[in-house]
């Protein structure tokens, strides 16, 4: 039994280590947008001081018109390269985070079977049925699990696809 008991913990440790490695992504992800936003709120303000100068300075009302229009146009180009690499930061976050969710589901799915073996092999009175039955239900489960990711990650193409279309739109 106590073998058992250390087969799960070390499921347990496992799965500890797979999350906190989801997490460390998901902040890397988070700060790389922030980084992002923070820098095209600078430009942003940047451009915003420096086409208020010209247009301050200009006495003509088709180049102040020719300005705004010229402002508009660089700072919708500007907030869609920033949405592109958004989109580009998300699709690389689900892309690792299918990637480690398979490999946690491949490894602790085997895990968790040679456990519950060690468990049912040293119950008196071994029955194979119970074992194979618990076998099945793993078989299921992973089943299960790898519909659900593939699921998942045919949403998450469709709204990478959906904002890659929509920023190609915005540039035309």
């Amino acid at each position: 039994m106590t073998t058992t008991k250390h087969e799960f913990g070390e499921i347990q440790r496992k799965n500890m280590e797979a999350a906190m490695r989801l997490a460390q992504i998901s902040i890397e992800n988070s700060q790389r947008i922030m980084e992002l936003q923070s820098q095209l709120a600078r430009e942003l303000f940047e451009n915003s001081v420096e086409q208020t100068k010209l247009q301050a300075g200009s006495k003509d009302p088709q180049d102040i018109v020719r300005l705004r229009a010229q402002y508009a146009q660089e700072t919708t180009q500007k907030m869609i390269a920033a949405a592109q690499q958004v989109a580009e930061i998300g699709n690389s976050a689900r892309v690792e985070f299918s990637r480690l969710l398979t490999e946690q589901l491949a490894a602790g799915s085997q895990d968790m079977v040679d456990a519950f073996q060690s468990f049912f092999k040293a119950l008196p009175g071994q029955n194979n049925n119970m074992l194979e039955t618990m076998q099945q239900a793993m078989t299921n489960a992973n089943t299960a699990f790898e519909q659900m990711r593939k699921a998942a990650t045919t949403a998450f193409d469709s709204a990478g696809d959906v904002t890659r279309k929509a920023t190609a739109k915005g540039r035309k």
